[in-house]
This record gives C-alpha cells, sequence and structure tokens, in this order.
C-alpha cells in the first residue's frame, strides 16, 4: 500500500494506491491538514512519497513518517523514471514533474502535452520516448477574472460561466470570454504548435479547472483529476524498486 500526497497552494490531496490501483482519495483546504501519521497507519500504508509546496506537514510529523514508513519527499535530485531536458530542475514546480510521470505512466510512447488548469495554468511536454521537454506558464482563469477587477479603476469583479457568443456585448460578458476564450484559444494553440512540430500528441487535462474547459474544446481531450497524485505514486514505485 502506497500514499501519496500532494500539498499544493490551497489544497491538499492524498491518495492510497494497492498495487498501481487508487483505491481512496481525500482532499482538504490547507488549514486543516489532517495528521498524516494517523492516516497513513490507519490506512495500512508502507510506503509514502510527498509533494510539499506549501509546507503544511509539521517537522514533527515528517520526522514520525521517516521513522516508520519508507518515506521520500520529492525533491529536484529524487530520481524519477524519466529523463528531463530542464535547465533549472531546482525551481521545476513538483506537480508539474509528478503531472509529467503521470501522463508517461497513462500513454507511453506517446508524444504528450500535459495541461494544468490551476490557480496557474501549466503547459508541459513530454516525448514518446519519455524525455520532459520543459513547459509554460500562465495565470489561471481565476486568475484573469482577478486581474482584471483588481488592477482596473472600473472593471467588476466576474466569476467564471457560460458564455453564450463569442463576442461579448456588456462588459461582464467582455470580461468572461477574454479570460475563458483565452485559455481555450491558448490550449488549443499549444496542441496545434505540438502537432506541427513534435508529430501526432496526446492532450491531457488536469486541476480544478478541467472538466470546465474540457467541455468547451473542440479536439480530443483527455481528463485525470488525479494525474499529479499517479505521478507521485510511480515516483514512488519507481524509487523503492531502486532499494530493493
Amino acid at each position: 500500500m502506497n500514499l501519496a500526497i500532494d500539498i499544493g497552494n490551497t489544497r491538499t490531496k492524498a491518495a492510497v494506491f494497492n498495487d498501481g490501483a487508487l483505491v481512496q482519495h481525500e482532499e482538504w483546504p490547507n488549514g486543516s491538514v489532517p495528521n498524516f501519521f494517523e492516516y497513513a497507519t490507519n490506512q495500512a500504508v508502507q510506503n509514502i512519497i510527498l509533494s510539499n509546496v506549501a509546507g503544511a506537514v509539521h517537522l514533527d510529523v515528517q520526522e514520525q513518517l521517516q521513522h516508520h514508513f519508507r518515506f521520500f519527499e520529492l525533491h529536484p535530485t529524487t530520481p524519477i523514471p524519466i529523463s528531463h531536458e530542464y535547465e533549472t530542475p531546482e525551481t521545476l514546480g513538483k506537480d508539474r514533474l509528478a503531472a509529467v510521470v503521470g501522463a508517461y505512466a497513462l500513454l507511453p510512447r506517446q508524444h504528450c502535452l500535459v495541461v494544468d488548469a490551476g490557480t496557474c495554468i501549466t503547459y508541459d511536454w513530454l516525448s514518446a520516448e519519455g524525455v520532459y521537454l520543459g513547459g509554460n506558464i500562465a495565470p489561471g482563469l481565476s486568475m484573469r477574472l482577478q486581474a482584471m477587477h483588481r488592477f482596473t479603476a472600473r472593471l467588476p469583479e466576474v466569476k467564471r460561466g457560460e458564455a453564450t457568443a463569442l463576442i461579448g456585448r456588456s462588459t461582464e460578458k467582455a470580461m468572461r470570454n477574454g479570460a475563458q476564450q483565452g485559455v481555450l484559444f491558448e490550449i488549443e494553440g499549444y496542441r496545434e504548435w505540438s502537432a506541427a512540430n513534435l508529430g501526432p500528441v496526446k492532450v491531457l487535462l488536469t486541476g480544478g479547472d478541467a472538466i470546465f474547459l474540457a467541455n468547451k474544446l473542440k479536439s480530443e481531450i483527455f481528463v485525470n483529476h488525479h494525474l499529479v497524485l499517479l505521478g507521485l505514486n510511480k515516483i514512488l514505485e519507481y524509487n523503492v524498486k531502486r532499494l530493493e
């Protein structure tokens, strides 16, 4: 039994895997993160991997995990089952790396574009040979809408919603279209570039806005909400095997 923990900017996610299959998944706001020592003990876990962006796990709990379980924390130097061409691996987001490994596990020997639509939207490319080529970072959907309100004097606060036409005929609709259609055109543009420069490419979409965006895209998109956790588990399995 493996436990993968992903502590992001706003939420913490955890998944229990049994022989590679996800058997339990939970999420918490970062302010109410559970005691993972008790959680792992109750789930009869043997191996744990932690991806920690927000630092929400107390040091004493982490020491307990290290003492009682086979424990790995994802670092830039952690061995992973793919290679990469990233120039600054020490600055590479752990969730980005894990998502790409998840894509490699789901779609081996295929070019992949991994889109994580969360607070920011990340675009990451994986070659069919299992090489992480790098990626781009852009403001997320909510961030775009909030930025227009916060950094201007008169634009209102607008939430995401359904667009009735491509061209907005009110300020609210214009803002919503600008943010939402901008993201959709962005994804389609990267997909077209990928196909032209790499060859046939699979697009995987994850993150909080994944379903909302996927329903509006015309091209074939694979949605997997647990892509980061799946990738973390694959990294965990890879490192456990290295020790055996």
